[in-house]
């Protein structure tokens, strides 16, 4: 299969800029002394944004060409790995993001279940996507679909929903075409 992400890794992120990460370090609530694993992370625009608020950033991606450019980027960690089956131990996590990137991965229910798997208790995973309920996420799903990629988006509540453990705590915030999934590991 063509790896899109690593022919648009050279210039990925003067394509796609970071939005203000303020949001989603509230929603985060980082431990400075933690780790975070940004999964499906890719050139690691947003790990790099939040490198100064946590001890250790590692970005995980299944793309070598933007993984060369998260290399680029001091500080940050990088493994190349599907999202479906995370080289890290169980519990491994303080906090885990995956933004923009849950729609690309070939299997989500695997890859909720393993972000699941290596976050700690008392640990907080955030899922940020396009919310397919607008019009605009459609037209954009049409494209990539059109691309030959393997985008598959998912409603919020759907994603939600792929975090049925008993002592998983859930909140859906949504903002113009953007939503995140913020899922609480209970201690």
């Amino acid at each position: 299969m063509f790896d899109h992400f690593g022919f648009l890794s050279p210039v990925y992120d003067r394509l796609i800029r970071p939005k203000d990460p303020g949001f989603l370090l509230t929603l985060l609530d980082l431990p400075k002394n933690g780790k975070l694993l940004d999964a499906g992370g890719g050139t690691g625009r947003i790990g790099n944004t939040i490198k100064p608020y946590i001890s250790q950033v590692i970005v995980a991606d299944i793309s070598l060409g933007m993984l060369k450019q998260a290399q680029r980027k001091d500080g940050l960690l990088t493994v190349c790995t599907p999202s479906e089956k995370l080289p890290f131990p169980d519990e491994t996590f303080d906090r885990i993001i995956m933004v923009d990137a849950l729609h690309h991965v070939e299997n989500a229910v695997t890859t909720t279940a393993e972000l699941w798997r290596v976050t700690k208790p008392g640990g907080k995973i955030i899922i940020e996507e396009p919310d397919i309920r607008t019009f605009a996420v459609k037209i954009t799903a049409f494209i990539e679909k059109a691309a030959l990629m393997r985008s598959h988006f998912i409603s919020p509540l759907r994603i939600a929903a792929m975090f049925d453990f008993s002592d998983a705590v859930l909140t859906i915030n949504t903002q113009g075409y953007t939503s995140w999934v913020l899922v609480e590991k209970r201690d």
